[in-house]
């Protein structure tokens, strides 16, 4: 035996708070699991999305593009529907716009109207863009509109996250 034996009140205090971090353990475990656990959860789906819009039927002009997917934060699930604006350039390729205009993040527009001719137009501040999402000096817009990542999936489009705008060159 030990020199210096355990008096009954620190048995008991020793006692005591083990059990209560054992229950309070207990307690918090499955509140962490619930916080955690969807957010390590693997999912199948990957950063494109499919829309209805098929590869064949795009050509040089600038047709806008609704597309809508299931989105999970944690534990909550909504549908999101998003926008682009869809073209083939010269070379045949597709090149797909956000219509978030850089200023105010208004919609931009595609208007080829005698006013705007061949340009995206914000109505919010007359911001203007050219064709390939480039910003007109002397407008609002302080950059180029962000471009959308594209596949083809059996012939229809499919649109990654907004990334920034490839198709024109940094000044």
């Amino acid at each position: 035996m030990s020199k210096n034996p355990v008096t009954r009140r620190q048995f008991l205090s020793y006692t005591l708070t083990g059990v209560g971090g054992f229950m309070a353990a207990g307690m918090l475990m499955p509140m962490v699991r619930f916080a955690v656990d969807p957010v390590l959860k693997a999912q199948a789906g990957g950063d494109f999305k499919m829309t209805d819009k098929k590869v064949a039927d795009i050509t040089e002009e600038p047709v806008r593009v609704d597309f809508s997917y299931e989105q999970k934060d944690a534990w909550y699930t909504s549908d999101v529907t998003q926008s682009a604006w869809v073209y083939k350039d010269a070379k045949g390729e597709i090149v797909a716009l956000s219509p978030i205009c850089k200023h105010l993040g208004c919609t931009v527009n595609w208007e080829g109207s005698e006013d705007h001719p061949n340009k995206f137009y914000c109505p919010c501040h007359n911001g203007l863009y050219t064709k390939d999402g480039n910003n007109v000096p002397g407008t609002p817009p302080r950059g180029p509109l962000d471009a959308y990542p594209v596949k083809e999936k059996d012939g229809f489009l499919m649109l990654g996250n907004p990334v920034e705008n490839p198709f024109v060159r940094k000044k």
